[in-house]
């Protein structure tokens, strides 16, 4: 793994497969590191004729941090939420759009196709709008158009994921926390172990703990509001993938998402929560390297010099 320079920020990434293959880039969600997107799933990409990239989302895994970016606090969400008032976050899901577009400018990729997952599918329609020259197909997995009035999270998974989260340095706190929230947002038909889960989460806390910035990118996604009418604009290719079981973005926002963009393709998949589990690795990299196959090619690279 190395790091790019990005908007005045480092950004961690990684890459798998040959550069001169067609380019898939990887955005992922709230509060979560690029090792979600497992090294079996970039593989099977890999496979399917794909370079993949995968990177860090600011403040988050090895990237930078925002340290001392103050998150709004209770009164700033209800102020935003009954009156309207400007949340006042500290930076946007479009910085964070800009950033995915900035690491390809790095990379000297001129496009790619672009799957983000949950709030990686937010960043990643945005990217689309705002960078359409970077983005050869879509794919939002998971993800919503933010519209008013779509159903929320079940209140049992704000409860555990958002409300009950605990304000603490304490690593096996975070871990016994981290667990039970994924266990209840996973893929009801597609179970892993508690030991799978522990082994993952475990993984992922040795390589980076850092609550505030699922606390400063939630406030992003709030901020950001109904992307009804970016979703509009979108002009290229797009596939949404939802689980029919996904307790914490529900299906109708799924739905919704692919009404809001002309020709978008929607898959939806019995059993998915809202995770990738192991067992349908094969199934999502199919689904997405065959909407890529619509715009096939090597990779452009701008001419040195």
């Amino acid at each position: 793994m190395a790091q790019l320079q990005v908007n005045g920020l480092q950004i961690e990434y990684d890459t798998f497969g040959d550069p001169s293959d067609d380019p898939i880039l990887l955005i992922m969600g709230l509060g979560t590191q690029m090792t979600a997107w497992s090294p079996d799933f970039c593989n099977a990409l890999v496979k399917h004729g794909h370079y993949v990239i995968r990177f860090d989302n600011r403040d988050i895994g090895l990237s930078t941090k925002l340290e001392g970016a103050r998150a709004p606090g209770r009164l700033r969400y209800f102020l935003h939420h009954f009156l309207h008032i400007p949340l006042h976050e500290p930076y946007s899901l479009e910085d964070m759009a800009a950033d995915a577009a900035g690491v390809l400018e790095a990379l000297e990729i001129d496009s790619a196709h672009v799957v983000g997952a949950s709030m990686g599918g937010m960043i990643a329609q945005i990217l689309t709008v705002r960078h359409p020259r970077r983005v050869k197909t879509l794919t939002s997995l998971m993800s919503s158009s933010g519209a008013p009035g779509l159903p929320r999270a079940r209140p049992d998974v704000v409860k555990q994921v958002f409300t009950s989260r605990p304000n603490t340095s304490d690593a096996n706190a975070m871990l016994q926390h981290l667990i039970k929230s994924a266990k209840l947002i996973s893929s009801p038909g597609y179970p892993r172990s508690d030991d799978d889960w522990r082994d993952l989460i475990t993984e992922s806390l040795n390589r980076s703990f850092y609550p505030m910035g699922f606390v400063r990118q939630g406030a992003a996604i709030v901020a950001d509001g109904s992307r009804v009418r970016r979703l509009n604009m979108i002009d290229r290719p797009t596939l949404v993938i939802h689980g029919s079981d996904d307790p914490l973005i529900p299906v109708e926002a799924g739905i919704d998402t692919a009404r809001h963009i002309a020709g978008a393709r929607l898959e939806i998949i019995d059993g998915m929560g809202h995770d990738i589990p192991p067992q349908l690795i094969d199934r999502l990299t199919t689904l997405i390297a065959g909407h890529a196959g619509r715009t096939e090619g090597k990779n452009p690279r701008r001419a040195s010099g």
